[in-house]
């Protein structure tokens, strides 16, 4: 009979995050309908986890999932709350201005690629997982990078927001990691197949998880304004008294 274990690694590890999706949620409340718009649209990548194990990881699970099926419901909650945590730090941190692009300027010749741009992480790591021998968060890494490249060349106005957007997220996800690891000692030799990557730890964190949470930060910081044609025109850091 498969456990039930509500506090495996894994769970904690997706609980910390959505914790962190409720406190800006919570708080800042312009960003509630962009949160939520991005966050059940990546929520849906959580079905991407068999790709992952074992050949990245093989992660304790409620009802034993990831190991019997590949399938596991704290990739649904890792994935909402990153989606959502991604697609607004930039904004939790810099007052943005937007303003909706009318109809000829999406359709110039400038942002005639912006389809492409919006799905070339799905087509870029469809052809590495499929051409190539790469472990899946190399190829997802990759993909998410070219994502963030090709929404910047195509939106000129989202180089800024591409590039902080990522180290924002990268830097949150670290300091999640090591209260992570402090909580469980020992974890990522445990669950982590570090023999089919580099091996190489930052403070007892993988190197391919900062590598994700860096280009999944570049990209998913722009992918509402991208996918619904907001141009920033103004943007400056938040003052304290913003959160409101």
């Amino acid at each position: 009979m498969a456990s039930i274990n509500l506090f495996n690694e894994w769970m904690v590890f997706s609980l910390i995050l959505l914790i962190i999706w409720l406190v800006i949620f919570i708080f800042r409340k312009g960003l509630r309908k962009e949160m939520l718009w991005v966050s059940f649209f990546t929520m849906l990548f959580g079905f991407t986890e068999p790709l992952f194990v074992p050949e990245y990881w093989n992660p304790p699970s409620l009802f034993n999932l990831a190991a019997t099926t590949g399938f596991d419901i704290e990739s649904l909650i890792f994935s909402f709350a990153i989606g959502g945590i991604g697609a607004v730090l930039y904004n939790a941190f810099f007052k943005v201005k937007y303003k909706k692009m009318n109809r000829h300027e999406q359709h110039s010749k400038k942002h005639k690629y912006h389809l492409l741009a919006l799905f070339s992480p799905i087509i870029v790591f469809a052809l590495l997982y499929i051409l190539t021998d790469l472990n899946p968060i190399y190829s997802a890494s990759i993909a998410m990078f070219m994502g963030g490249i090709s929404a910047a060349i195509c939106r000129p106005d989202l180089k800024t927001k591409t590039l902080v957007g990522g180290f924002l997220f990268l830097a949150l996800y670290f300091i999640e990691f090591l209260f992570f690891n402090i909580i469980y000692p020992g974890a990522v030799e445990r669950i982590w197949n570090l023999s089919a990557i580099s091996g190489i730890l930052v403070l007892g964190v993988p190197f391919e998880e900062l590598l994700f949470a860096f280009t999944l930060g570049m990209f998913w910081t722009n992918v509402y304004e991208h996918a619904l044609g907001y141009r920033i025109i103004k943007q400056k850091p938040v003052s304290p008294n913003s959160f409101k």
